[in-house]
């Protein structure tokens, strides 16, 4: 299994570029289901989650196909693929294919709105809370679908089409609202999705389902309509910068030092965390097509957060910033209000020599003059991550175990953090 090796405390110096953002990439994949014609997305980034769902999409019968590459591409900046699902042969996604993403569950809303029927596992993924699916299956139900468990499937069904419908979620949930946002592009009449969630992922999925010939207004507020059209056709589309990579680095920054050019990348849609990370004494000034983030010489003040759906602070940067804070003059605290087993990073983070003690949801994190390197294994997406960045800043040698878990969601981490100085590696097994 391979390791990530680094050597920590050499500031960050140089340009990162910004690759497409992996939640907005995986939901505009799925919408390809929605019509027989082509999808184009541009800025597709190469990660582990955005295979896996290829191979999803392949089992269904959809053709994908990877457009050459173009003037400028490398390795570490997006792809271009095609998906065509103009011959759907199989309405079924298996436990051993849903089974390693969670997201690819959505798969149920263009297959029922397009085909009248899905039949699809109940997910996996990380392993950060029971993330059930209860409100997917709610919204697809006030649509008229016929939906029962059988076996650990999800086995939905209609006999005349959906219909539109009033969706008021009990509470914000990114998966809902894509599902929402999908099957009802095909339903017939009017749906209102109230409460729905304002990420810039679901506007990018509504700004492509438009182009697709949907009808939305209001993605990006808590309330969408979707007047319901009779099909819909194929379009090309860029996925818009991943806003959790951008916080990463500019985080990265900050607890290692240096100056910094994020590249292909937007402020707007991470203000509440660059906010934040300025309140800790980073400087963060927005330059054309990116973002500067330089570490002043006054050290890492103590702030404390709460996670939130867009537009706080996101529960994706919480691991992030813990690791920030575990070099702040002072004490923080961090609540986490979304996920609630989302601070398996805090003992992995204890042995570099961090102080951080558990409340339930709070973590109160005591600043320490140093971090000192050693062997430490990956527990999620986000907590791995928050490893990375602590290496980074820590005295001597950091082992990085279990790093698959990067490969689902950073493209080309160690090149990206190299080119700026970083002393990192990856040793395969």
């Amino acid at each position: 299994m391979d390791r990530i090796h680094i050597t920590g405390g050499v500031p960050l110096n140089g340009t990162i570029p910004i690759s497409g953002a992996k939640n907005a990439a995986l939901p505009l994949m799925i919408a390809s289901l929605l019509t027989g014609d082509t999808l184009e997305l541009a800025n597709v980034p190469r990660l582990a989650d955005i295979a896996a769902l290829t191979r999803i999409l392949g089992n269904h019968g959809v053709d994908h196909m990877v457009v050459g590459k173009r003037p400028g591409q490398t390795t570490e900046t997006g792809q271009t693929i095609r998906l065509t699902a103009s011959n759907v042969i199989d309405t079924t996604a298996p436990y051993e294919l849903v089974s390693t993403m969670r997201a690819s569950f959505w798969v149920v809303a263009p297959l029922l709105a397009r085909f009248g029927e899905a039949k699809v596992s109940l997910p996996g993924g990380c392993a950060i809370g029971t993330r059930p699916v209860d409100l997917l299956i709610m919204a697809l139900e006030k649509l008229g679908a016929q939906i029962e468990i059988d076996a650990g499937y999800v086995v939905a069904r209609t006999k005349n089409g959906l219909r539109g419908a009033e969706i008021d979620f009990p509470k914000v949930t990114v998966g809902g609202t894509h599902v929402a946002l999908m099957a009802a592009s095909l339903a017939y009449g009017t749906t209102v999705i109230s409460n729905a969630a304002r990420e810039p992922e679901v506007v990018d999925l509504a700004d492509c389902l438009i182009k697709m010939g949907a009808r939305i207004q209001g993605a990006g507020t808590p309330r969408i309509v979707i007047e319901g059209v009779a099909r819909m056709n194929g379009a090309r589309h860029e996925v818009l910068p991943d806003r959790i990579e951008t916080g990463t680095y500019a985080m990265a920054v900050a607890m290692t030092g240096g100056d910094v050019v994020l590249e292909n990348t937007r402020a707007d849609l991470l203000h509440s965390a660059l906010d934040i990370l300025s309140t800790t004494g980073a400087e963060i000034t927005q330059v054309p097509g990116g973002i500067r983030v330089r570490r002043n010489g006054a050290g890492i003040a103590a702030v404390d957060v709460t996670t939130d759906p867009f537009p706080g602070f996101p529960t994706d940067l919480q691991a992030q910033f813990m690791a920030l804070m575990t070099l702040a003059n002072g004490q923080s605290q961090i609540r986490e209000t979304i996920f609630e087993n989302r601070f398996m990073h805090v003992q992995e983070l204890a042995r570099l020599g961090a102080k951080i003690r558990l409340e339930g949801d709070l973590a109160i994190v005591e600043g320490v003059e140093r971090l000192k390197g050693a062997p430490v294994m990956a527990t999620d997406l986000r907590a791995s991550v928050s490893l990375v960045i602590a290496g980074l800043a820590a005295e001597g040698e950091t082992q990085i175990n279990r790093v698959y878990h990067l490969d689902r969601g950073f493209e080309a981490l160690e090149a990206k953090l190299a080119r700026c100085g970083a002393r990192i590696e990856r040793v395969r097994a």
